[in-house]
């Protein structure tokens, strides 16, 4: 944004939080790193030991655990005890939206057990895992057998369980959708304590479709089933810098994967984008290749996984100088290539993290804990990070990328910027997100028949204003931003800060189908609705039981016919919610 663009801010007058976040750094040297690193040697150890067990063994204490869940269950009372939530600690979730439902006084189910990958099926491609299992340790154990999952998402500590009730994306959603596009099956225990099993194509078909994005609002994912798709060693990789308007460097991306003639041939396995200026990106295209073509004489082999590489972003960046450039870099070092500095929020974290005496001296300490880092922030850091920090996905249909970042630049002008595409899938019955309706009658660019193609827009990072020591309303901008989408068909991931009201939020998401299934499945006075628990601000059992009672006595939307008849499979029925 050039000076003469830019809106005319006045300053702001700096406090003591803006101190203590500027040498944060020194708890996060002393005491974040070493706590983080034991974490995460004590949690592969866990791991290492799980994985030697017996599929038998597996099995057996898997069903256990989920009785241990069902006992709990119907030890609650419903006169006396509050709405039913996990045991886990709100800061151990990777998310920055606050877990402030916790507050209130509420039931809590542990399920720290289910954290173990029970079986890889070769036969049937299918991988069957509980929801605690993350990327790290899924992509441990399939890699190695030239497995993997269709979509991983980048960073470690990011769960299964997460990923389906919320939201995971990956540079393979291009041809894969969405994180929960890949489940075939899910395990789940009721509110009442029944463990059912929802497929497409069951009779608790609606539930299939309603678990993605409800936040374990309809009942405790216990496991899931989700395809794998064979993979080869290395990940060959292309870089090509752009240069333009923002528009220019949207269309460059867009052509990076979705060919205008629309030959399969030119789509790569896996894309990415990174806008670093409003006039500066680098479009990344991967496809998988064998270590016979790897080792090939001339090629070049970066193990970007190492303590001592480059931070990613970074070494990506080297392309606006070098121009375009190809290299091969192992297949799980790709997939989680995005951990060690937690995108470029680690630059923010320690500034000199990016240094090469701190990368080959402390470099394999990193990253932090997400959760430690949220643990050791009181409530003014943390409201600081809220006003003065930004972390969002902004989900936009793939033609309006352009417009999506004109408007994040003009609103809050962080960079570096990720693109990455998606399918929004067309499904038989209307989910909380949806394509635009007729999308594929245009069949504009990317679109498939049976899917629309959407993009994350990720903004993370400290915006301009805040660097120039400019006043910056972060509530505000986030406001401006939700109107922005739902304007625009647009939709915003859950885990974030969210300022949405309800009216907003269900403008946003389509509630047809989740109320349905609250109310069938017994979810309403036992589960916490999917708005309040991502609604800003601390919760109390009396605005909980009011919300709970509002939500029986004044429906969304009109229950459509086919929600009468519990026992057909949805996938029968061409049917749009309305």
């Amino acid at each position: 944004m050039s000076d003469l663009e830019a809106p005319l801010r006045p300053k702001r007058k700096k406090v003591w939080v803006d101190y203590f976040v500027q040498f944060r750094w020194i708890i996060v040297i002393f005491v974040v790193l070493p706590i983080s690193c034991t974490m995460y040697f004590l949690t592969y150890l866990g791991d290492v030991r799980s994985e030697r067990k017996s599929f038998k063994r597996r099995q057996k204490e898997h069903d256990e655990n989920v009785q241990k869940v069902v006992k709990r269950l119907k030890q609650r009372n419903p006169s006396k005890d509050g709405l039913v939530c996990t045991a886990r600690k709100p800061y151990i979730a990777v998310g920055m939206r606050n877990v402030d439902y916790k507050r209130a006084r509420h039931f809590e189910v542990d399920l720290s057990e289910f954290r173990n990958v029970l079986d890889i099926d070769r036969e049937r491609m299918i991988a069957r895992v509980e929801p605690l299992v993350n990327m790290g340790q899924i992509s441990r154990v399939t890699v190695p057998m030239n497995l993997s999952l269709e979509v991983v998402a980048e960073l470690d500590d990011l769960t299964v369980g997460g990923l389906i009730n919320g939201y995971g994306i990956e540079g393979s959603s291009h041809l894969y959708g969405l994180f929960s596009d890949t489940v075939v099956a899910y395990e789940i225990v009721l509110a009442d304590g029944r463990v059912v099993r929802a497929t497409k194509d069951n009779e608790y078909s609606d539930l299939f479709y309603a678990i993605p994005w409800s936040q374990g609002t309809l009942g405790l994912l216990v496991s899931a089933e989700i395809r794998l798709i064979p993979v080869k060693e290395y990940m060959k990789l292309t870089y090509q810098p752009v240069i333009g308007n923002l528009k220019d460097l949207a269309q460059a991306y867009i052509d990076s994967f979705a060919p205008r003639d629309g030959d399969p041939e030119k789509i790569p396995d896996f894309v990415e984008t990174m806008i670093y200026t409003p006039t500066e990106g680098v479009c990344m295209t991967g496809k998988y290749a064998s270590k016979e073509e790897a080792k090939k004489k001339g090629n070049v082999i970066n193990n970007v996984g190492w303590w001592f590489k480059p931070w990613f972003y970074q070494h990506a960046q080297k392309a606006l100088e070098k121009g375009e450039f190809v290299e091969y870099i192992p297949t799980r070092d790709y997939y989680h290539r995005h951990t060690r500095c937690l995108y470029w929020e680690g630059k923010l974290i320690l500034p000199f993290g990016d240094q090469w005496w701190f990368r080959w001296t402390l470099g394999w300490l990193m990253p932090p804990k997400v959760s430690l880092l949220k643990a050791t922030q009181g409530e003014a850091i943390r409201n600081y990070y809220h006003e003065m920090h930004v972390i969002q996905d902004m989900l936009v249909p793939l033609y309006k990328v352009g417009e999506a970042l004109e408007f994040a630049n003009r609103e809050m002008e962080v960079y570096p910027i990720w693109l990455c595409p998606h399918k929004l899938y067309k499904l038989p019955v209307k989910t909380m997100v949806y394509p635009e309706p007729g999308f594929e009658h245009q069949r504009r660019q990317g679109d498939t028949e049976d899917a629309q193609m959407y993009t994350d827009v990720g903004i993370y990072y400290a915006p301009g204003p805040v660097f120039r020591g400019e006043v910056f309303d972060g509530a505000e901008a986030v406001r401006r931003m939700e109107s922005w989408l739902i304007e625009n068909h647009g939709f915003q991931p859950q885990y974030a800060v969210s300022e949405l009201d309800e009216k907003k939020f269900w403008r946003m998401f389509d509630p047809s189908l989740y109320e349905h299934c609250r109310n069938k499945y017994g979810a309403v006075g036992t589960f916490m609705s999917v708005y309040y628990k991502c609604k800003k601000g601390r919760k109390t059992e009396k605005e909980v039981q009011e919300a709970e009672q509002a939500c029986l006595e004044t429906p969304y939307a009109e229950e459509s016919v086919w929600f009468s008849l519990s026992t057909t499979p949805l996938v029968l029925l061409d049917i749009e919610v309305v």
